[in-house]
């Protein structure tokens, strides 16, 4: 344990690299995939391929986990020594997990929580979890912590080229991104979330090897003249992984600055709302 006692509570949606996971010791609270039939626990008993596998027949739905379950959890760091919790999540306006956290932390005595509101997801809001484990393995004070964590989210973003819309519209997920006649014009979107964590298209461009492009060319703006930044590389499903081989050489040419490059699968929980084929570029800023 850090010499402050500090724990890291995170969601599964936020698709934090499990090598970050382990190292810092998170505890990871498993967003539900609910289907007809049965309850999975995201990332636990299910993964996004097999989301994609059963859409034919039925798209699930996703849930927070119960409030007892974050209790529970929260309980544990202080049954382990904890004094306090990070904790960081996805969006507030893509999901209520930030809300139950901050309601159960209030009900756990002699636990500081700071719970922290991403405005993202995905590996977009995982690099804030991942940020908050380097603060603390540097000893910073708790305060500074807290308050560069705040500064941080706008240091982050995530660009997803989704082929399909269909699945944004059926989730009711789609936000701000407009249901436009994409198929005929085989007009392939590129979103991502705003100053107050909703999803927005960014653009849109005409076919899916061009989208791609565009996402990585948004990625690379907003890192700017960045000096220092990790990288990441989200994918949906099969189809979208074997394209990360040629993403990550795009990538390492355009951003050569980059600290890490995390790539992953994306989580089921979202894979349920985007589908199958998502590329997300993912950027988050170090030193300006």
């Amino acid at each position: 344990m850090n010499k402050q006692k500090i724990g890291f509570l995170v969601d599964s949606g936020s698709d934090v690299p499990i090598e970050v996971v382990n190292k810092a010791d998170m505890k990871v609270i498993p967003l539900k995939i609910i289907y007809k039939d049965k309850e999975y626990t995201d990332k636990v008993d299910i993964h996004a391929q097999d989301v994609y596998d059963r859409l034919e027949q039925e798209i699930p739905k996703t849930s927070l986990p119960s409030g007892e379950v974050i209790s529970e959890m929260l309980q544990e760091f202080k049954n382990e020594g904890y004094e306090k919790v990070i904790a960081v999540t996805i969006s507030s306006g893509l999901s209520g997990t930030n809300n139950m956290v901050r309601l159960m932390a209030e009900n756990v005595e002699g636990l500081d929580v700071f719970t922290l509101d991403t405005k993202n997801i995905g590996i977009g809001s995982g690099f804030l979890a991942i940020q908050a484990a380097e603060y603390v393995e540097k000893e910073l004070e708790w305060e500074v912590i807290k308050e560069k964590l705040k500064q941080d989210v706008k240091k982050s973003k995530i660009f997803f080229h989704v082929p399909t819309l269909e699945y944004l519209q059926k989730g009711g997920r789609i936000g701000l991104v407009s249901s436009i006649l994409g198929n005929v014009l085989n007009l392939k979107p590129v979103i991502s979330c705003n100053d107050n964590g909703i999803y927005y298209t960014v653009a849109k461009v005409r076919g899916n090897k061009k989208s791609i492009q565009r996402a990585i060319d948004l990625a690379t703006e907003f890192a700017g003249d960045a000096k220092k930044y990790h990288l990441a590389i989200a994918y949906g499903g099969k189809t979208a992984e074997v394209q990360v081989d040629d993403i990550r050489l795009e990538l390492k040419k355009e951003l050569p600055n980059f600290v890490t490059i995390y790539e992953d699968q994306i989580s089921p929980a979202l894979g349920v709302h985007t589908g199958p084929g998502l590329i997300g570029i993912g950027v988050h800023i170090i030193e300006d």
